[in-house]
C-alpha cells in the first residue's frame, strides 16, 4: 500500500484530513475517486474550499493542481457546489457532525 503523498500534489496537510476522513492509502483514495473523498472531508468537519476539490481531482489525474482551467473547470464547480451542498451544513455543530459520522444523525441528501 502507497502512502497518500505519493500522489503529486497531496501534502502531509491534505494526507492528515483525508486520514481523519478514513481514506488512509493512495489505492483507496483512487479506487473512490476525488468526489467521494470530498465529501468525506466536509462529512468529517473539512471546511468546503473550491481549490481544494479541484486539486484532488488535478492530483488524481497526474496533473499540476492549476492546470484545471475553462469549461473543465466550470464544470469541476458545479460538481462542487452540489457536493458541498449535499454533505455540508454550517448551521450543524461538531456533535452533530460526529453523530453523523458514526450513523446516529442523518446528512438530508439532495
Amino acid at each position: 500500500m502507497s502512502a497518500l503523498t505519493s500522489i503529486k500534489n497531496i501534502g502531509p496537510a491534505l494526507e492528515k484530513s483525508l486520514t481523519e476522513a478514513g481514506i488512509t492509502t493512495a489505492e483507496q483514495l483512487r479506487e473512490i475517486g476525488a468526489d467521494e473523498a470530498y465529501q468525506k472531508l466536509l462529512e468529517n468537519g473539512a471546511r468546503p474550499h473550491f481549490i481544494g476539490y479541484y486539486v484532488l481531482h488535478m492530483a488524481l489525474q497526474g496533473r499540476p493542481w492549476n492546470d484545471c482551467k475553462g469549461e473543465e473547470k466550470k464544470s469541476l464547480r458545479k460538481q462542487f457546489d452540489k457536493i458541498k451542498s449535499g454533505s455540508f451544513d454550517e448551521s450543524r455543530s461538531e456533535l452533530e457532525r460526529f453523530l453523523n459520522q458514526i450513523g446516529v444523525v442523518q446528512v438530508d441528501r439532495k
